[in-house]
């Protein structure tokens, strides 16, 4: 076999300490195994030149984001415009490979009618101006709800452009069916994520603390946390762990003022998969419905008991893996129900029914291949 596929990634995908790239990563890593020549394209702008990437690349090339008012146009997303640039263009055009867009960031080429012919893949990783309305909600700061307002609007009115004018790959099935019924798009198909998990690894019995993850720099995480914090653990004694990256200093005294809580910040991988795996519950409510949250999958394959709400899993196909609850009542109920029930041998087995389902990646990279070539 001697395919050659170019990937254009919206960031670094490198390391993988936070939930957007674990597919980016995860499906260089298989494509790799299944003797793909993959030529990887970076916008780079602060995680720096990852020499892991050249073990699974044929070729890591980097380019610079027009940060700033430079990103701005009146008509293009921000997302989109400050990911434009020529010397990638050019580079694209020097063969006739086929190229797989990660993410609607990197889709400022659908707009050169020198691809119109080129063989074009998007993954969509989100309905994107779907997920910057939910920030504009969660944000506080006025200047940022005006950012994520006016960029929702962009983005709404140019996935509609789009969404006919290449194949598309999404993550959810949720997704799929809303840009079939919203936007028109025909050539659509639903690819779960890539992940490095391949077996559930849950331990039977009790843990002793409960836990929620996540990157604490993002608002709408944050958010999460002091609902959590306010509404369901100021009543109840038990111990509560609050992990993640870079949590604000607001968020910081927060959690200081709760004698059960708890705050490991920025914690290594091993750490991170070593609280997961002792929690007793994780509990992972969110207030954002798009796509789907690696850090449940996370959790399910490796952790015990797992508490959402429906934001957190609708169209995922994951809530019978999941307590579900509606509220911080609800919540409160679930907890106090799991906090001392042992995770059984039968719950790993319904689970693994579930998610190595889903999740077969051999299956997944086999789709992947048959959408490309």
């Amino acid at each position: 076999m001697n395919n050659h596929l170019h990937i254009v990634c919206l960031d670094v995908p490198y390391p993988v300490d936070y939930g957007g790239v674990f597919d980016l990563f995860h499906k260089l890593r298989f494509l790799h195994e299944a003797g793909v020549k993959v030529h990887l394209h970076c916008f780079e702008y602060g995680r720096g030149k990852q020499s892991v990437l050249n073990e699974y690349c044929e070729e890591v090339l980097y380019y610079s984001r027009c940060e700033g008012h430079k990103g701005f146009s009146h008509r293009l997303p921000y997302i989109v415009c400050s990911r434009s640039n020529g010397w990638l263009l050019d580079r694209l055009l020097q063969d006739d490979y086929p190229i797989l867009l990660e993410g609607i960031h990197c889709t400022y080429l659908l707009n050169d009618d020198r691809f119109a012919e080129r063989k074009i893949l998007l993954r969509l990783h989100n309905v994107e101006y779907q997920y910057y309305r939910q920030l504009y909600l969660s944000e506080k700061s006025l200047l940022k709800k005006i950012y994520y307002l006016h960029e929702s609007n962009l983005l709404r009115q140019y996935e509609h452009r789009i969404a006919g004018k290449v194949k598309i790959l999404a993550v959810s099935e949720k997704d799929s069916e809303q840009y079939r019924r919203e936007f028109g798009a025909v050539d659509i198909e639903t690819l779960p994520v890539f992940l490095p998990f391949d077996q559930v690894k849950g331990k039977e019995g009790t843990g002793c603390f409960c836990l929620y993850h996540g990157n604490l720099s993002v608002a709408e995480n944050e958010q999460v946390v002091i609902w959590l914090l306010k509404k369901v653990f100021a009543t109840m004694e038990m111990p509560f762990i609050i992990s993640g990256k870079n949590p604000s200093a607001k968020l910081q005294r927060l959690i200081y003022q709760y004698p059960h809580a708890c705050l490991i910040p920025n914690p290594s991988e091993e750490e991170l998969q070593d609280l997961i795996a002792k929690a007793q519950v994780n509990i992972l409510p969110s207030f954002n419905c798009t796509g789907v949250k690696l850090k449940l999958l996370n959790a399910l394959f490796n952790g015990r008991h797992c508490i959402v709400n429906k934001d957190a899993i609708e169209g995922t196909g994951l809530q019978d893996t999941c307590h579900v609850a509606t509220s911080a009542e609800d919540i409160r109920n679930s907890l106090s129900e799991l906090y001392t029930r042992p995770f059984t041998s039968e719950e790993i087995a319904s689970r693994k029914i579930v998610l190595e389902g889903l999740y077969d990646q051999q299956a997944n990279l086999q789709k992947l291949m048959q959408a490309i070539w």
